[in-house]
């Protein structure tokens, strides 16, 4: 596999929240605004393309009897330095995820990436592969938030991570009566990632097919020309 389709698989068919179901605590706990959805996403993603450059770069230092401990400790102190710069530039965003900012050291995908890919490949290619995880992870986490967030109260809003008094913008889509309150509480949550995954899962068996009956075309117009190949 090339080192753009394995970035594109992450965006999609392998998408880490509903391709490969990864992740999902924080997923659906902290998917209520689009501020929480880009905060916690630009997290993930710093942690992956670091902590994969770091395991690929020793993977061939390391014992196997004890990488998944040191794994463990690269990831820890970079989410420990995520978590300080966040709680000094943007205290409202800390306050807002809370716990979920120090669990992403047993988020699934991070340590998943580093045993599955960096520690058997390249720096490079490592890098790409916690990029393209990455922005599947955001991707996923925004498509919930702004479905969750407009549903459960009409508005489509943001405010400034870095001074909370300063909204970026707001726009209301659904007004207030017409809102439904459920999709702010857990329950939404869980039907929310169920129609996304039921969605991307639906795409996936199609987009399959259509490969599937383009090669069988390509067969049979081989088989073809090779029949009359030999007629001739």
């Amino acid at each position: 596999m090339n080192r753009m389709q394995n970035f594109k698989n992450g965006l999609i068919k392998e998408n880490p929240v509903f391709g490969l179901y990864l992740g999902l605590c924080s997923t659906l706990a902290i998917t209520t605004s689009l501020n929480n959805a880009i905060g916690m996403g630009v997290a993930v993603i710093c942690v992956l393309i670091v902590s994969n450059m770091i395991i690929s770069a020793i993977r061939k230092l390391v014992p196997d009897d004890i990488r998944i401990p040191v794994y463990i400790v690269i990831i820890a102190t970079l989410v420990k330095i995520i978590q300080l710069l966040i709680k000094a530039y943007a205290p409202a965003l800390d306050t807002s995820l809370g716990v979920f900012i120090p669990l992403i050291v047993v988020n699934c995908i991070i340590l998943g990436r580093a045993e599955a890919f960096a520690s058997k490949n390249g720096v490079w290619d490592s890098a790409l592969d916690g990029l393209g995880m990455g922005l599947g992870y955001l991707l996923a986490v925004l498509a919930m938030s702004l479905i969750r967030q407009i549903l459960s109260t009409g508005v489509l809003s943001m405010t400034n991570p870095f001074n909370e008094a300063q909204t970026l913008f707001s726009i209301t889509l659904i007004p207030e009566s017409f809102t439904i309150s459920l999709f702010g509480s857990p329950v939404g949550a869980f039907v929310t990632f169920a129609c996304l995954a039921a969605a991307l899962t639906a795409y996936k068996s199609h987009a399959a097919k259509k490969e599937e009956a383009a090669q069988k075309t390509q067969k049979e117009a081989a088989a073809k020309a090779a029949a009359a190949g030999k007629a001739a």
